[in-house]
């Protein structure tokens, strides 16, 4: 998934892609700029992969909902973050209808607005983004038909075993390559 190691650091505008790990911090990429600098342990960094969002039954992750919104557009950029109050919660129940207002508050939907119109620009929103690592073994073989039944189910079992090591690999560098982040909650 190309959205993977985006983040967001506190103090600092923007979003960035996690470039590499270092002794004393990271190597980060502005994702409009492309322009490359060294963070310190010390910041305080969000992985946009671990923050939710609340609807009345469940936290529905940041990248679900851009997905949601990506659709809603075609691909492109949405509402502006600036736009009024009422306009933004029109746009957030039109791209997760059942968020639960009480806990989602305006500044999360311009936070939202804003990181999906900087990824949009940058050329992060696309339809092949939003396709997982692990996604793609089982979608191939939906797509494919088999010349025989035989030959598929041969295929069938060693991808549905890679994505599960895949998954923990997955999930093994990312609290390596990002120790400083939490798991944080919009709304």
């Amino acid at each position: 998934m190309q959205l993977e190691k985006i983040i967001s650091i506190s103090g600092k505008p923007g979003l960035y892609k996690l470039v590499s790990q270092l002794k004393s911090g990271f190597i980060i990429e502005d994702v409009m700029t492309k322009k490359k600098v060294s963070i310190g342990n010390t910041s305080q960094v969000s992985l946009l992969d671990n923050i939710a969002m609340f609807t009345f039954d469940k936290e529905v992750p940041l990248f679900e909902v851009f997905k949601n919104i990506a659709k809603n557009n075609d691909y492109k950029e949405t509402i502006s973050h600036k736009s009024s109050d009422a306009e933004l919660r029109a746009f957030m129940l039109e791209s997760l209808p059942d968020y639960d207002v009480d806990r989602v508050y305006v500044s999360d939907i311009k936070k939202l607005a804003q990181w999906y119109n900087i990824l949009s620009k940058a050329g992060y929103i696309t339809p092949e983004s939003f396709v997982k690592a692990e996604d793609t073994p089982a979608e191939i073989a939906e797509e494919k038909p088999a010349k025989t039944e035989k030959k598929e189910t041969k295929k069938a079992a060693p991808k549905a075993e890679k994505p599960a090591a895949q998954k923990a690999k997955a999930a093994t560098s990312t609290a390596k390559a990002a120790p400083k982040s939490t798991h944080r909650k919009m709304g």
